[in-house]
């Protein structure tokens, strides 16, 4: 890996594979089966997030009030029905997403919007953390111009708050498909709690969502 620092080219290694969301962290699978996309509730609104890791987005999401369902998956790409493998490739244009299903009467997309803006870094193109790559890219996909709008003026005002020391470049891009991933995937987290990378990588992030929004974060 390579990046330039005043003009000077330095070489910086890769993060450990250990800490990666990547097939190379994840465990051999022969069971790649995939649901189908899950209709939300009456009620219930879905919001589209990409930021990274879909274990941590799961994990992080599923601890607000409100929320009823968080499914990983894979959205903003061409090819239908990817696997984990091809959008790991990067070849397919997806990111790792989740859908999130919610209670608008119980938590705002505004208020989802800035839980995903403090826990995960807007403010890195391509990579999240130590997973690199375009399917770890940061978008909002929204689903009407309700959404559009809460998404954009949020980013403003994280902006303005001066909370990440480096410019916002997560993208606002409009809703166009997600795909179900791989049920080894669903509540990894909750599965793996004691593995490395959920350690490192997930755990600090829920007990940072239960200290900055503990009045939105379930008991």
């Amino acid at each position: 890996m390579q990046r330039a620092l005043s003009g000077t080219l330095l070489l910086v290694a890769a993060p450990a594979l250990f800490l990666g969301c990547g097939p190379a962290s994840a465990e051999k699978h022969t069971d790649s089966k995939m649901a189908p996309v899950v209709k939300p509730a009456k009620g219930e609104e879905v919001a589209t997030f990409a930021a990274g890791c879909f274990w941590s987005m799961e994990a992080i999401f599923e601890e607000i009030k409100g929320v009823s369902r968080v499914e990983p998956g894979y959205s903003g790409g061409k090819v239908k029905n990817p696997t984990y493998e091809q959008v790991s490739s990067s070849a397919t244009g997806h990111a790792e997403a989740v859908d999130i299903h919610f209670d608008p009467k119980v938590v705002s997309y505004q208020d989802l919007v800035e839980v995903l803006l403090t826990l995960r870094d807007p403010t890195t193109v391509d990579q999240q953390g130590p997973d690199y790559g375009p399917q770890y890219r940061s978008v909002i996909f929204y689903r009407s111009e309700a959404q559009k709008k809460s998404a954009e003026e949020m980013i403003k005002q994280i902006a303005k708050k001066g909370l990440w020391k480096d410019p916002l470049v997560i993208r606002v891009e409009p809703f166009t498909n997600f795909y179900v991933a791989e049920d080894y995937h669903r509540d990894y987290f909750k599965k793996n709690p004691d593995k490395i990378y959920c350690q490192r990588m997930i755990s600090p992030k829920i007990e940072a969502l239960k200290v900055k929004f503990k009045d939105k974060a379930k008991k």
